[in-house]
């Protein structure tokens, strides 16, 4: 039976714990003070984390995803009648003709007792790219399963969160730069849209600078459609749109850049609306010499667009010790219908 000594200090309370007091590992020594303290020999120090590690750590179950910016769906509508039984995308562009033009000494009078009537001509072009198939599969075991459920994190819905992330990532490059392996454009890279430069660098540009080179290329724009469409959107860098954010006009004004340029510019005249204005991680280095481009257009099916089938999924498959299944639809390629109706300006 142990031996309970008292002692009158602390210190010769430890010193009763320590092997030379003539403790053994059969025969553990208590100490106890007379401020009635507890002492523990270090064999009794060293076993007195009995808890495993994991039960004293407590778990965030909510799901992380990894950070992504994905805006597709923010800057381009989709062409509403293709189904993922088509393979290519297409529509035509109409162009007419006659006889005259459009001057003053071309119209097409006719006397009362004339019998030659001039006609119309038309020329009907077409304008066809691929609707490329994209597919991923989503697999688990039973026994993933089951672990997943035990510890309250769904292994099934995480696949299918990083799925619908990577297929999102994918739709966003295909709408904004396209893909250079099969050769498709997208709204940045166009090489049906006209370009031009601004005048000056926004970095040091003023307040009417700026205004100055946004309604260069709306009105670049506007001409190039016959004065028919004036953009109502922009899209520039994130780090120009900071910039038009945080500063004001003036020292006197308490108004940011970005808001006085949208009510005062060509689209605000013209379509009697504010400029849309957006942030765009593509705008950066697309424009000539690796320089930051601005774009301006028109966000309509029926100016520019995005043919594209949403997803579509198989039946669950069971395989072995496996459940399989695979998401699938079609990408196409940005339409522009009227690229006159848009323009770029680089050197931001």
């Amino acid at each position: 039976m142990s031996k309970l000594l008292l002692a009158t200090t602390m210190a010769q309370a430890v010193a009763m714990g320590s092997p030379t007091m003539g403790r053994t590992l059969n025969n553990p020594i208590r100490a106890r003070t007379r401020d009635q303290m507890m002492t523990f020999d270090q064999r009794t120090v060293d076993s007195s984390g009995a808890f495993l590690v994991g039960e004293l750590e407590r778990l965030d179950q909510t799901m992380h995803e990894p950070l992504a910016s994905v805006t597709w769906s923010r800057d381009i509508d989709l062409r509403s009648d293709v189904s993922i039984a088509d393979e290519t995308s297409s529509f035509t562009n109409s162009t007419f003709a006659a006889a005259g033009g459009p001057s003053g000494n071309g119209k097409s009078w006719v006397g009362k007792n004339t019998d030659a009537i001039q006609g119309i001509a038309l020329d009907i072009g077409k304008t066809a790219t691929p609707l490329t198939l994209w597919a991923m599969q989503i697999g688990y075991t039973l026994p993933e399963l089951e672990s997943a459920l035990k510890v309250g994190r769904p292994v099934d819905a995480q696949k299918h969160a990083g799925l619908t992330l990577k297929y999102n990532m994918d739709v966003d490059e295909q709408v904004y730069i396209g893909d250079e392996q099969l050769g498709l454009e997208g709204l940045f890279n166009s090489s049906k849209v006209g370009a031009t430069n601004v005048n000056t660098s926004w970095a040091t540009a003023t307040p009417q600078q700026i205004v100055d080179d946004v309604n260069l290329i709306l009105n670049n724009a506007w001409i190039a459609s016959a004065f028919a469409v004036c953009p109502d959107k922009l899209l520039i860098p994130p780090v120009q749109f900071g910039w038009l954010t945080t500063r004001v006009v003036s020292d006197a004004g308490n108004i940011s850049i970005l808001e006085y340029l949208k009510i005062n510019n060509l689209c605000m005249s013209v379509n009697g609306k504010p400029l849309d204005i957006q942030p765009s991680k593509w705008a950066v280095k697309r424009g000539v010499g690796n320089t930051d481009r601005m774009m301006c257009y028109t966000q309509s099916e029926t100016r520019v667009r995005m043919p594209l089938v949403p997803l579509q999924r198989t039946p669950l498959e069971y395989r072995d010790l496996r459940q399989l299944t695979t998401y699938f639809g079609r990408v196409g390629a940005v339409e522009w219908v009227y690229p006159e109706t848009a323009f770029y300006a680089d050197g931001l």
